[in-house]
């Protein structure tokens, strides 16, 4: 399903919706470049899995952990791994097994290792307005 964002709000709303339809064990790949809104729409996903405190980018350290609502999201930044190889390195089937909800930002470094059920989030530029955005979900229907 095809939906417009035309700001920050409205992409973590969309995220948030899509929080009340994941289950444990889930898997949101991301697909969209730099500065698409992938992090605002993790914040969404946060906030309606029951997460309050503050959520930001891993870039850096590959993978934040955020624990205390219905589900623990594993929110992962796969920019500066090389391939599907360096994710399971650092535990990747461990995090598919711990009951949570794995949002993989640049999922297309490693879409090797995206299971089938993968429910894939495509988020990309409005040609006709800068700040709008168009966000693809595949794989789940909203409410």
């Amino acid at each position: 399903m095809e939906y417009l964002s035309r700001s920050e709000a409205e992409t973590e709303a969309l995220g948030e919706r899509l929080a009340a339809v994941l289950t444990p064990g889930a898997v949101v790949a991301y697909r969209g470049g730099l500065g698409m809104g992938k992090t605002a729409f993790t914040r969404g996903l946060a906030k309606g899995l029951g997460y309050t405190g503050r959520v930001t980018s891993p870039t850096f350290t590959i993978v934040n952990e955020y624990e205390g609502g219905r589900l623990p999201l594993f929110h992962f930044d796969m920019y500066r791994l090389a391939d599907a190889d360096a994710l399971f390195d650092i535990g990747w089937e461990d995090y598919l097994d711990r009951g949570g909800v794995c949002a993989v930002e640049w999922s297309e470094q490693v879409a090797d290792a995206m299971p089938p059920e993968t429910v894939y989030v495509t988020i990309s530029r409005r040609p006709e307005d800068d700040r709008a955005r168009t966000i693809t979900i595949e794989g789940v229907e909203l409410p």
